[in-house]
């Protein structure tokens, strides 16, 4: 395993073995050996891959404790909310913060701090998952993966790379104390009003105090009550000196919950989690229990060549059932696959576009993600079995502040196509 793991694991905040003991565990009936044996071969693993087990990391959702456990000067792994930018200033512009197909502003899904130990550029490094929370988008995104463009194909869902060494202008190369005292030593950049995700580079009109990434925000802060603020600022005698609201208090129905990511090594969970039918429901469902339409495709699916690679990807699953990431940067270990339909080939996995060489898998995001953000179980609703992150293997350093990753979408079989 990569150095880096250790760091990881030790920024936990709370440690799963924290949790009360008299948390209720299901009954467990773990697969046969002998259908895992076969399941584990239709999913791409083989016997070697069971040692790898100890290697892969998992990650849960729980409340923050306190709001500034997140703040970025102390390098959280979070969901939902507004990022906390590795680097505040050079943040990524244009179209790299827009969904490539209806054009909208991308929303925060999560964040990763895993620094590499042994790359001296790389001493903080985080990786930052965007995505548009339209699924026809990710049906389009997922269609245009397969197309192996090797110019700038258009994504609905980006993740970036920033890293730093232990030296920079922006922390300090002393560990935080975490007693309140820690400050960033520079401010960032001025963040849009609305979303409080991307740079304002557009500034109102009126006020020339609020700004924004995009004209639609600049539309919706207008309509949600901005256009009686802008006017109160502009006639003033002191407009000179009034204060916009913070940007951390971003309009609740811009974002998703926030989270703060707790790690732990899944071969020191305990595996008896939950039985067969529970692991099935907690990973398809989106909201608490499958529906009768989600039950029929479950019960046909049952019947299919895909279900030794789902029996697989359950059984795992099924040690953790409320993990929403996996992560492990071991170029010997291999994503899960919900299915064996929709999953890449080495060719599908393109070249690292600052340094032209491998990527690597380094995580991937599950669909139980989805329960958290309260995403509806409806019919037009956000879903996937699967998002799996490749980044540099070398973890290049281009003098470019965020360097987008590639990410591969795997949709269950009612939304799989390929050309």
């Amino acid at each position: 395993m990569e150095p880096n793991a250790d760091k990881l694991r030790g920024l936990r905040i709370t440690s799963l073995d924290d949790e009360d003991d008299d948390e209720t565990e299901l009954p467990n009936q773990p697969l046969p050996a002998s259908t895992v044996t076969v399941a584990a071969a239709a999913s791409g693993y083989d016997d070697e891959d069971e040692d790898e087990e100890a290697e892969v990391m998992l990650g849960f959702l729980e409340k923050p404790k306190h709001p500034g456990l997140l703040l970025r000067h102390l390098f959280p792994s979070k969901a939902g909310g507004i990022p906390a930018w590795l680097d505040p200033v050079n943040l990524p512009t244009g179209n790299s913060s827009c969904c490539g197909f209806c054009g909208e502003p991308l929303h925060f899904v999560l964040q990763i701090y895993a620094p590499i130990e042994s790359n001296a550029a790389a001493f903080h490094r985080t990786l930052f998952m965007f995505m548009c929370p339209s699924m026809a988008c990710l049906h389009r995104d997922q269609h245009e993966q397969w197309t192996r463009n090797q110019g700038n194909p258009r994504r609905s869902v980006r993740v970036f790379r920033c890293q730093l060494p232990r030296t920079n202008v922006f922390y300090s190369s002393e560990p935080p104390s975490r007693n309140n005292s820690d400050k960033p030593l520079c401010a960032g950049a001025a963040l849009c009003h609305w979303c409080g995700t991307w740079k304002g580079d557009k500034i109102c009109g009126g006020c020339k105090k609020s700004r924004y990434c995009s004209e639609k925000h600049q539309a919706l802060h207008w309509r949600s009550g901005h256009k009686n603020d802008c006017l109160q600022i502009i006639n003033s005698s002191e407009a000179s000196s009034s204060v916009l609201p913070a940007v951390g208090k971003v309009p609740a129905r811009t974002s998703w919950p926030e989270y703060q990511i707790a790690i732990d090594d899944e071969v020191d969970l305990d595996s008896d989690g939950c039985d067969e039918d529970s692991s099935k429901s907690l990973v398809m469902q989106k909201h608490g229990k499958p529906d009768d339409t989600m039950q029929s495709w479950m019960d046909q699916f049952e019947a299919d060549a895909d279900n030794q690679c789902w029996a697989y990807f359950q059984e795992r699953i099924s040690r953790a059932p409320e993990q929403v990431l996996r992560y492990c940067r071991d170029p010997n270990v291999k994503p899960l696959w919900a299915l064996s339909a929709g999953r890449p080939s080495n060719p599908d996995i393109p070249s690292c576009s600052y340094c032209k060489g491998p990527l690597c898998y380094e995580f991937q995001i599950m669909p139980q993600l989805l329960y958290y953000f309260g995403v509806r179980n409806e019919p037009n609703s956000l879903d996937w079995a699967t998002i799996v992150v490749y980044t540099c293997q070398g973890s290049c350093d281009q003098n470019i502040s965020y360097k987008e990753e590639f990410a591969w979408v795997q949709l269950y079989p009612t939304s799989i196509s390929r050309p």
